[in-house]
């Protein structure tokens, strides 16, 4: 069992409520009349095995999940791809809002929202 409790019966969003996909999401979700748990990963960056269960579920590495012209990356000088895990979750969890979101896991099922519609896939 993972770090990550999921829910058949809910859909829980990983994302940055500020961000306007997160909102557009949010607000697609509910008038959907899906029920949503959303996890602000601003204020409650998630933790190492909870991003490398985000990118097991996704079907993704870890380096796959960071979004590479995110400006805090660059203000640093050019980003790294040869980092070790450890390193990309280190990264991850030091800039939360570098990660890709919003992601939406269902029960077994997580989606990488690109659009809001993206919701009713889960």
């Amino acid at each position: 069992m993972g770090e990550i409790a999921t829910s058949d019966r809910q859909i829980t969003l990983f994302c940055n409520p500020d961000t306007l996909k997160a909102k557009k999401t949010r607000a697609y979700a509910l008038a959907e009349g899906l029920p949503i748990l959303e996890v602000d990963i601003v204020k409650t960056p998630p933790t190492g095995t909870q991003i490398a269960e985000l990118a097991a579920m996704l079907n993704m590495e870890i380096h796959e999940l960071i979004i590479a012209e995110h400006p805090s990356l660059h203000s640093s000088g050019a980003l790294p791809y040869d980092l070790s895990e450890e390193d990309w979750i280190t990264m991850i969890r030091s800039n939360p809002e570098i990660l890709k979101q919003p992601i939406a896991i269902r029960g077994k099922t997580a989606i990488l929202v690109d659009t809001p519609s993206d919701i009713i896939r889960i």
